[in-house]
């Protein structure tokens, strides 16, 4: 039976099959005492997603939480291992690029990193809205946790939350010296060293540093450039002081860098070159630079799923930096004041994007002029409460952002070039940028209204102002002025505007609880989302002159149930939810060849509206002191309403027609989950060692909301194993992590240009294949 071919039972059955026998390899000895008994308590859960402390049973909200040693003892090296163990999450490196994240819970999200576009899954660290997804793919070093909240957040995170929110928030100094260094060895030449360290300056000052320098060659290779292809070369660094003056104040000074030269991944190409289609324009092993076509195969489909043919080379660079200030004061047992003030920037000057996969320009985008940057400064004040019957926060936030960007996408004209006959290629310029002006005001109360009840009431309302510009024309030439080629000719001005939007929506959120026990809680609740609309920055103005126009916010309304708590006298740790969206206004990107066959036609419109239905469990449980299993399932019925897409009309430009029926949502599997069996073994004075493994599944996924067999990607399981020894001392640790250990090939992102006027251009993103490393550590 094959992975597509598999039930959801099937699946649930593999897994459970699979953990059984990896913890049944295992001697396991029952631990029936009395004194065992007293192993099994769980340790509360402190989390922050409703912006104060609180433990994770008493929040009305469905959330996963990780700390530091859980993540460590997985292997866990950046934030896409999330995806892995946390119900209805995707989280993975976005098509076309080694450090772009792809992020969607429940369904909804936002594959399209163009500049300007917003996301619909936010990500915070120590509570800074990160607003681009360019250098997104944080790695893990000298964090307390992460925490992801699933559903609308906008009553307390605002725009751009309407599918939730990551948080990684990061290590508070310690009141004395510490030091901890890592080293990882593993498969693919990796060797990475992550450290990190603090010292007290004096009983109210102290300073903190961190850094993790990664390193991997490639999983495959460029057969053209004979670069390596899906390899990693990061670095990233940050420095905290933080002061005490007095017992009521504290304050933390924060400032980060990340700088990513990992090469450009172009990707897989998934279907052979049609014969005797481009002229190549360069030199090629076998080829002479005359003006002939490609002959048939030249360009095979290569057997590793890593390797491409790409031709614009790879050097790629994506630098994020920022700094930011913390400031709080405890005016009494009952009121904290709180200022969050930040300032980010990043840029990103990449290769290029092959879209044909060849040495050909068949359809590219050039890999000179191609810039994206970024800059933001944000300001947050919090009040927050804290009283015997009642707690909560009020609050306002700032943001001043701009989001700039530009590009040359290179065409080859023509799909029979005639022998001796050079092929003209024209080169469409897009540039433009989005300044942003966002204001908001919110509040969160949580009132006991009873022993055992408790109503939470919040609502924010936001203001965003956008002025865009856009810039679009078409040239003859191999490139245009935004690339260098001053020569090239102008053939045709498609967009050329600047225009202000300005959106307004209130958020509120309602939530009902009611304790069943001590540690049991049910809740239900409402809540509602609200994205930011903005404009095309690929807008053609002469197929569609609606474009000048913007497009609108999206909006989500919200309703779950859930239970979570601790029974069985803490031998069972669980959350479940059940939940009703309604999504309106999405915002969906698409792209075909236009009714000329000369160019690419983007749009960004609100397709319409849709409904999504699901479940989520997850649950820890201790069958002895030394051995668990963890477990997670989610499930997303995700449907479109109504679907607004363009087609071409008879008489010229485009037409909207209702394609509901054809759509289907992208990177949202209808089930996942995962199972993993953990097992401690005491070793006395030596130590202790940790063993895992685990099992992730992931049901059939599309790329794109119109359903392509040619890339979508079948149902699939990834398996991965710990083994982890740490000293009686906690000073030394030495891990073995294995990850896909089956080596299964999977896509999580594509190209899809079919047909004869692109050079059948259909482009695979693949997962990481089987990978091995081992890590030692050193605390002091």
């Amino acid at each position: 039976m094959t992975s597509v071919q598999r039930t959801l039972p099937a699946r649930l059955l593999l897994a459970g099959v699979s953990a059984a026998a990896l913890a049944t390899s295992i001697p396991v000895v029952a631990q029936d005492s009395a004194d065992d008994d007293e192993a099994f308590g769980i340790d509360t859960i402190v989390v922050t997603a409703r912006r104060r402390d609180e433990s994770i049973v008493d929040v009305p909200i469905a959330l996963t939480t990780f700390d530091a040693n859980k993540l460590d003892m997985r292997g866990a090296l950046d934030i896409t291992a999330l995806q892995r163990n946390t119900p209805n999450l995707t989280l993975q490196v976005s098509r076309g690029t080694n450090s772009t994240l792809t992020a969607f819970i429940r369904g909804i999200g936002q594959q399209d990193p163009l500049w300007g576009f917003e996301p619909g899954v936010g990500l915070y660290v120590d509570d800074v809205y990160i607003a681009r997804p360019q250098g997104a793919i944080l790695d893990i070093f000298d964090i307390e946790r992460l925490e992801v909240l699933r559903g609308p957040q906008g009553t307390l995170y605002g725009r751009n939350t309407i599918g939730g929110a990551i948080k990684y928030i990061t290590r508070r100094l310690g009141a004395e010296t510490e030091f901890k260094v890592r080293a990882n060895v593993g498969t693919y030449g990796q060797h990475d060293v992550v450290a990190s360290g603090s010292t007290p300056l004096s009983d109210k000052l102290a300073i903190g540093a961190a850094f993790g320098w990664y390193n991997r060659d490639g999983y495959g290779t460029n057969q053209y450039t004979d670069a390596e292809t899906n390899n990693k070369q990061s670095f990233a660094a940050r420095v905290t002081l933080e002061a005490t003056p007095s017992p009521d104040l504290f304050f933390r000074l924060s400032a980060d860098r990340t700088d990513d030269d990992s090469n450009a991944n172009h990707g897989h190409r998934e279907t052979p070159v049609p014969a005797d289609w481009a002229v190549l324009p360069i030199a090629l092993p076998g080829y002479s630079p005359s003006a002939e076509p490609v002959p048939a195969g030249a360009f095979p489909v290569q057997e590793n799923k890593y390797d491409t043919w790409a031709g614009l080379g790879d050097a790629n660079e994506v630098i994020t930096q920022g700094i930011s200030l913390l400031a709080e004061w405890t005016v009494n047992d009952t009121v904290t004041l709180k200022s969050i003030t930040a300032y980010r920037e990043g840029i990103t000057r990449t290769a290029g994007i092959d879209f044909d996969g060849t040495p050909a320009p068949i359809l590219d985008i050039a890999s000179s002029g191609s810039v994206y940057d970024d800059d933001q400064f944000s300001e947050e004040l919090q009040v927050v409460i804290q009283n015997d019957r009642w707690s909560g926060i009020f609050g306002v936030y700032y943001l001043d952002a701009t989001a700039t960007g530009q590009y040359d996408t290179i065409l080859g004209i023509g799909a029979a070039a005639i022998p001796g006959v050079p092929m003209p290629h024209l080169t469409q310029g897009t540039s433009g940028d989005v300044d942003t002006k966002s204001i908001a005001i919110f509040g969160d109360f949580d009132v006991e209204l009873g022993e055992r009840w408790n109503l939470s009431l919040g609502g924010r309302w936001t203001r965003d102002k956008k002025e865009g510009t856009v810039f679009k024309a078409n040239y003859l030439g191999l490139g245009s002025p935004i690339s260098g080629n001053d020569s090239a000719i102008l053939i045709q001005t498609l967009t050329d505007y600047t225009r202000e939007l300005t959106f307004e929506e209130f958020t509120p959120r309602v939530s009902l609880s009611y304790s069943l026990a001590d540690d049991l809680n049910v809740y239900a609740s409402y809540s509602r989302g609200f994205k930011s609309g903005g404009f095309d920055m690929r807008g053609d103005a002469t197929a569609t002159p609606a474009t000048v126009e913007g497009y609108e916010p999206e909006t989500v309304d919200s309703y779950e149930l859930g239970l979570k708590g601790n029974v069985i006298d803490g031998r069972l740790s669980f959350a479940a939810a059940i939940f009703h969206t309604s999504y309106d206004g999405q915002q969906v990107t698409s792209q075909q060849v236009n009714q000329a066959g000369t160019g690419v036609v983007s749009f960004v419109d609100n397709v319409g509206s849709s409904t999504i239905d699901g479940a989520e469990i997850e649950a820890t449980a201790w069958l002895t002191k030394d051995f668990s299993i963890d477990f997670a399932v989610g499930y997303v019925d995700a449907e479109f309403d109504q679907y607004l897409a363009y087609a071409a009309a008879p008489g010229g430009g485009y037409v909207q027609v209702d394609v509901a029926d054809q759509r289907q949502f992208q990177n949202t599997p209808k089930w996942n989950g995962n199972v993993a069996a953990n097992y401690m073994i005491d070793l006395d004075s030596r130590g202790s060692i940790a063993l895992r493994g685990a099992l992730s599944f992931r049901s059939a996924v599309n790329m794109f909301e119109t359903p392509v067999p040619a890339i979508d990607q079948p149902a699939y399981e990834l398996l991965d194993a710990s083994i982890v020894w740490t000293s009686d001392s906690d000073k030394w640790r030495v891990g073995v992590h294995g990850r896909n250990l089956t080596n299964e090939r999977y896509r999580t992102g594509a190209y899809y240009f079919p047909g004869l006027a692109f050079g059948d251009s259909v482009i695979g993103f693949y997962g990481a294949p089987r990978t091995v490393f081992a890590s030692i550590e050193y605390r002091y």
